[in-house]
């Protein structure tokens, strides 16, 4: 999967890059399997702005995904398809009794092509069976956090986590961002790479297209007033470098702990900020 370049033809154009949509098997989604998404704008049920920076865009339509397959069967890829809602391809895929689902796509998938999921299954590229069946070394992703759930963790283009051990029934997994971590050896996951591995590599090149995603402009808490955040207000110039950098809210930045979960601590064997303290 490569990155196409534009001809540059406009000042746009020069830097701006696009996926390369080869993979693709068709544009048509399937109606069953979709639904209407309602523009929310980074706004709650409150109307109040929860995420900043959202608002117009293109109009989507959201497709249905399954990330708890049944178990003890064997699925055919139909197509291969574009989701304007992820990154990662979505693939089409139907099983024995004919009933179609909606499955994130690895790298090998492709129109035609079978997969398993289940326990006493072989060992093979997007099968899907719990982390006690697969081999240690072994790269997976949709993997679950807590067993029957479905998938939730390792869901983005191009990400993989490791398996690099099990022991007292538990598995632990190196994680895309550096971390390591414990999870239920019957947890299930998939077997690969989720697809578009190249979709980090894209430069959006034109603002416009920032914001047929959905993605408004982004100002700088130093321009803005007092009383529009913290690092605002003053006469000119450059003012606040001696204070530590906050969040519009007053939340503390760059470095201080977020996370506060007791709960799940142990279960994290190394941290992904290790590597960035040393």
């Amino acid at each position: 999967m490569a990155i196409k370049a534009y001809r540059p033809i406009t000042p746009a154009q020069r830097q701006k890059t696009t996926q390369d949509f080869d993979q693709i098997t068709t544009k048509k989604p399937m109606k069953a399997l979709t639904k209407a998404k309602k523009q929310q704008a980074g706004k709650n049920n409150q109307g109040r702005i929860t995420v900043r920076h959202r608002g117009g865009g293109v109009k989507r339509h959201y497709r249905i995904m399954t990330y708890k397959l049944p178990a003890d069967l064997t699925f055919t890829v139909e197509e291969i398809e574009y989701d304007p809602n992820r990154s990662a391809r979505i693939a089409r895929v139907k099983d024995n009794n004919g009933v179609f689902y909606y499955v994130l796509a690895d790298t090998k998938m492709k129109k035609g092509s079978t997969f398993k999921t289940g326990k006493e299954i072989e060992v093979e590229e997007s099968s899907r069976m719990p982390l006690e069946n697969i081999p240690v070394g072994t790269f997976v992703y949709a993997v679950e956090l807590t067993p029957g759930r479905g998938a939730q963790m390792v869901r983005a283009a191009g990400a993989s986590a490791q398996l690099m051990a099990k022991e007292d029934g538990y598995a632990t997994l190196k994680m895309p961002s550096g971390e390591v971590r414990k999870v239920l050896a019957t947890c299930e996951a998939s077997i690969g790479t989720v697809s578009n591995i190249q979709h980090q590599n894209v430069k959006i090149g034109a603002a416009g297209r920032r914001r047929r995603k959905g993605i408004r402009p982004t100002v700088r808490g130093v321009v803005m007033n007092a009383t529009d955040h913290p690092h605002g207000g003053g006469d000119g110039g450059r003012h606040g470098s001696g204070k530590a950098p906050r969040t519009p809210w007053g939340q503390l930045t760059l470095g201080y702990r977020t996370r506060h979960n007791k709960k799940t601590n142990k279960m994290i064997v190394r941290s992904r900020h290790e590597g960035k303290r040393k």
